[in-house]
């Protein structure tokens, strides 16, 4: 290291908390997130007064659960934004609604899944689609499920509150429709529209834990979530995922994922978007 550290951190107590992530969280941390990991931690150093890294990771675990869930916090990545991989919502658009417009006119039901939706940027795109591709969404029973792992960002994106920079690169017709601008106190601030709100479940979940979700879902999007995982670990998810998707159901991962030699319930269609295999 070039420059002084605050708090000394050698390679002894990363490894620890690597395997403290995994256990947790089945993320693997590489050894070139050493100096993420250790300035993320800071900051709960610092908050709770500790002296030491050692001290930290007994706090943990010792069985300290409202800790452990600030550790889980803090080390999960959260990168999103409002119609981020903008093709996905144009296909969502062009292709997978008015199939299931049609597919489903009997049951009148669209169910759809954003695992791992971190601040809402996602649930909340994937509900402005919704409501501008199905005319008389009103006589349809449409549920968007929003999970994530990380409690404090799931509380920001069910508050649907975000700073006025975040949708700088949405149309004007887009942010008349479905924000709205905050005065006084809060300017410089939007607000979604309640009813997109209104389709969207926002659920705590780990994914490597039990779900209590039985599907079918129409439509999942898992995108930019598993890349953190190891390979057995993605083959498992996989599965899991084609098992509460519908027949024929659609899924979008992320840019810089791939199914390809992990899982064959899966057909690609095209730029990470996958239909399930009959």
């Amino acid at each position: 290291m070039s420059q002084q550290r605050e708090y000394e951190f050698t390679a002894k107590q990363f490894k620890a908390f690597q395997d403290l992530i995994m256990e947790h969280t089945s993320i693997v941390i590489s050894d070139e997130k050493e100096e993420l990991i250790y300035g993320r931690l800071t900051r709960r150093l610092r908050k709770l007064n500790l002296n030491n890294f050692d001290d930290y990771y007994q706090l943990i675990a010792n069985g300290d659960n409202e800790e452990l869930e600030q550790f889980i916090n803090v080390v999960t990545t959260n990168l999103t934004s409002f119609f981020r991989e903008s093709h996905h919502f144009d296909y969502l658009k062009s292709t997978v609604i008015p199939r299931l417009l049609e597919k489903n006119e009997g049951s009148k039901k669209i169910r759809v899944w954003s695992a791992g939706c971190s601040t809402g940027e996602e649930p909340y795109s994937i509900a402005m689609t919704l409501m501008e591709s199905i005319p008389d969404i009103h006589k349809w029973d449409v549920k968007i499920l929003a999970t994530d792992i990380d409690s404090e960002v799931l509380s920001k994106a069910k508050a649907g509150i975000y700073r006025s920079d975040r949708i700088e690169g949405l149309s004007d017709k887009t942010v008349k429709q479905w924000f709205k601008r905050g005065k006084g106190k809060q300017e410089g601030f939007v607000r979604v529209a309640p009813e997109l709100q209104s389709l969207i479940s926002f659920k705590q979940l780990n994914l490597l834990k039990e779900w209590p979700i039985k599907g079918p879902f129409d439509v999942l999007f898992c995108r930019n979530v598993v890349i953190y995982f190891d390979k057995p670990t993605q083959k498992i998810l996989f599965e899991k995922f084609a098992n509460v998707l519908a027949d024929h159901g659609q899924m979008f991962i992320g840019h810089s994922e791939t199914l390809f030699k992990i899982s064959d319930d899966f057909e690609l269609l095209g730029q990470t978007i996958y239909k399930k295999c009959a």
